[in-house]
C-alpha cells in the first residue's frame, strides 16, 4: 500500500511540473519573462523534471531581463546535459557579451590537446553506448570466425576481431577520460555584483583580481567560506563562497 502510495505522489510531483513547465513556456511566448522565470523555477526547485530544456529557456528569460549571472548559469546547466547544442552555445555567446571582466582564454597545445579533441566528440554516456554496440560486434565476428568454414571468410572475421576490440578499447579508455574530466570538472558562475579574489582564504588577503558577476571559475578546492578557483586564463585565487553558484 505505501508503494502505491509512493507512486502516487511521485507521479503527481511529475505531473505539477510538468503542468508548471507548460505554464511558463505560455507566459514566455507572451513576452512574460519575469513570470515565466518564476514558472521555470518553481519547476527546478521542484527537481523532478530536469531538462537541457529546461534551463535553455530560464536562461533566455534571464537575458530577456538582462540578468547575466542567472542567464549564463542556467545555459551552462543546459550544456551539462546537452553538450555542444548549437543553439545554447549561440545564446551563451550572446549572453557572454554582457560581462564585464574579459578573461583570456590560454589553449590547449600538443598531444593533449589531440586527445581531449577526440574523446571530447562525445560524452562519456555516448562513448559506453558505442562501447557496448562494438562489443555486440565483436562477439558477431568472433561467431562468424568460429562456424566458418571458408579460409577468406575466417581470416576476414578474424582482422575483423582485432580491428573492433581495439576500437572498442580506444572507445572505453574515451569515456573513462570524459567521466573523469566530467567529475574533475566544476565550473561555477560570479553571482555577486563585484567580488574580489584573493591570495588566500581570508578576508585580509591581498587582492589578485577583481571579478563582476557572469565572469566564469572553475573551482578547485574548498575551505570553509572560501574557494580556490582558477581562471581560463589560468590566474588562481580564493573567492567567498557566497558569490558564486556552482554549475554541477
Amino acid at each position: 500500500m505505501k508503494n502505491i502510495i509512493y507512486l502516487f505522489l511521485f507521479i503527481s510531483q511529475v505531473f505539477f511540473a510538468q503542468s508548471n513547465f507548460e505554464k511558463g513556456t505560455a507566459l514566455y511566448q507572451k513576452g512574460l519573462y519575469k513570470e515565466a522565470a518564476q514558472a521555470y523555477e518553481s519547476v527546478v526547485a521542484e527537481d523532478k523534471l530536469q531538462s537541457a530544456e529546461l534551463y535553455f529557456y530560464l536562461g533566455n528569460c534571464y537575458y530577456k531581463l538582462n540578468k547575466v549571472a542567472p542567464s549564463i548559469y542556467n545555459y551552462e546547466k543546459a550544456l551539462v546535459l546537452k553538450p555542444n547544442d548549437p543553439e545554447t552555445l549561440n545564446n551563451l555567446k550572446f549572453a557572454k557579451k554582457l560581462t564585464i571582466d574579459e578573461i583570456k582564454e590560454i589553449p590547449k597545445v600538443g598531444f593533449s590537446k589531440l586527445i581531449q579533441n577526440f574523446t571530447s566528440i562525445f560524452d562519456y554516456n555516448t562513448w559506453a553506448i558505442i562501447a557496448v554496440s562494438l562489443s555486440f560486434a565483436f562477439l558477431l565476428s568472433f561467431i562468424g570466425y568460429y562456424f566458418s568454414e571458408l579460409s577468406l571468410s575466417k581470416r576476414l572475421f578474424f582482422i575483423g576481431m582485432f580491428v573492433l576490440l581495439f576500437a572498442l578499447l580506444l572507445s572505453v579508455a574515451a569515456g573513462m577520460s570524459e567521466r573523469n574530466n566530467f567529475e574533475n570538472d566544476r565550473p561555477a558562475i560570479v553571482f555577486a555584483e563585484m567580488t574580489e579574489v584573493r591570495s588566500e582564504p581570508q578576508k585580509k588577503g591581498s587582492a589578485v583580481i577583481l571579478l563582476h558577476e557572469g565572469a566564469k571559475v572553475y573551482v578547485q578546492e574548498t575551505l570553509g567560506n572560501w574557494k580556490r578557483i582558477e581562471l581560463t586564463d589560468g590566474t588562481e585565487g580564493w573567492i567567498d563562497t557566497m558569490a558564486i553558484r556552482e554549475v554541477k
